[in-house]
């Protein structure tokens, strides 16, 4: 415990705690612990550094599911305040952070930050202190082989299987129509590398040639080298392994060297809604793994839509929706269990977490025993100036373009 308590009190020398209190708007009638005594809710997030893009929408993700569910009267008659440290995309500040909120402010519940990278430390010490770790991102598979016992991810599919429907569509064509070569381009992180990889292992397995496997640094800016290797190889496919800037980078590299692959797929990058204006509106065809839609037809899903844009003037997307959906997970079992506090409770949230469905913005969700989520995701491509699903057949909203049109 030593240990534990030295980092404690290098802890509160960090820097200023950003506090989001989300009052309810329903006024004072919730009952005297109502505004008395919040149900506090502890995250850490990566506000700057290399993973800021996204964490920041996980951010407001968390802030829309805050705000909705006190404007319904909160959780338990009591409002939910969210307690939110900026991590700078570290692993070490991460640890830090969750160390502070459960052990020195001794915040009531916990959930994931963005990332892979932070996500498997951060689990370690929620799993330490006994607590309900619900996540909207960490899905890499070295995530679910750590042997966490409380950690959940509030997700439709693991990193690796992100891109099994595209696999499948692949391998089915005619040989003469099937690719035969493909270039890989992955971020060191474990879940950049996981999206492509996973694709890979399938491909490969499937009679697809790898002729270019480049591994890049997180905070690589230059992606000439990179993008030279691959227009030179003529690779049929190119898959990238990223998170949003550095996906945008390569994509106009390639571009730059006039390389026409016939397939253009890359992790997370192309559903962010600057994607479109930073490539220069040369989308057409462009493909991404998804595990939510605007569209989708569960009621929740609808309200979220509704309520987050009134909120912040543009719908959501995927990383806002994982937040929410991580929301949904921990107010169900507070819900069904009755509680919110450290101690006794966190284990009766585990159990209910992982002996039940929630019903979530991205349908229905359960999980196995290392708390993989057991669905998969489709597949979204740029058809017509707009991103929209194309896989699997019973969810698509356009055809899949292949080969993909000149960028």
């Amino acid at each position: 415990m030593t240990t534990r308590f030295r980092r404690m009190q290098w802890m509160t020398a960090l820097g200023a705690t950003m506090t989001l209190a989300l009052a309810a708007c329903s006024g004072d009638g919730g009952g005297s612990n109502t505004a008395d005594d919040p149900i506090v809710i502890g995250i850490s997030l990566p506000l700057t550094g290399d993973f800021s893009e996204p964490g920041k929408g996980v951010q407001r993700g968390y802030e829309a599911w805050a705000k909705i569910t006190n404007d319904k009267g909160g959780l338990l008659g009591r409002k939910v305040e969210l307690k939110i440290l900026d991590d700078q995309s570290n692993a070490d500040r991460v640890v830090a952070d969750y160390e502070q909120l459960i052990g020195s402010d001794q915040v009531d519940l916990v959930v994931g930050p963005f990332s892979t990278r932070l996500v498997v430390p951060a689990a370690r010490v929620a799993e330490e202190y006994g607590m309900l770790f619900v996540e909207p991102a960490g899905a890499a598979k070295e995530v679910f082989e750590q042997g966490f016992k409380n950690l959940f991810y509030a997700a439709p599919a693991v990193a690796n299987d992100h891109y099994n429907h595209l696999a499948d569509y692949l391998l089915a064509l005619p040989p003469d129509q099937r690719p035969k070569t493909a270039a890989y381009a992955a971020m060191d992180d474990p879940f950049a590398q996981g999206t492509a990889y996973g694709l890979k292992e399938k491909l490969a397995a499937g009679g697809i040639r790898t002729v270019v496997d480049e591994v890049y640094p997180p905070n690589t800016t230059d992606f000439g080298s990179i993008a030279a290797k691959i227009a030179a190889s003529r690779a049929d496919l190119v898959v990238g392994g990223s998170q949003y800037q550095d996906g945008v980078n390569l994509i106009v590299a390639l571009q730059q060297l006039q390389y026409q692959p016939k397939l253009a797929a890359f992790s997370t990058a192309p559903t962010n809604p600057e994607f479109a204006a930073a490539i220069g509106n040369k989308t057409e065809g462009i493909l991404a793994p998804t595990g939510y839609t605007q569209k989708a037809p569960y009621p929740s899903n609808k309200e979220f839509v509704e309520k987050y844009t009134a909120q912040f003037g543009t719908p959501p997307e995927e990383d806002e929706a994982n937040a929410y959906t991580t929301g949904q997970v921990v107010a169900a079992a507070v819900t069904a269990v009755g509680c919110a506090e450290q101690g006794a409770c966190q284990q009766k949230l585990v159990d209910w977490v992982r002996s039940n469905t929630v019903e979530t913005v991205v349908g229905p969700l359960s999980w196995d025993a290392t708390g993989k989520p057991k669905g998969a995701h489709m597949i979204q491509q740029w058809v017509g100036g707009e991103i929209q699903i194309v896989l699997p057949a019973d969810a698509k909203e356009a055809d899949l373009i292949y080969p993909k049109p000149a960028w």
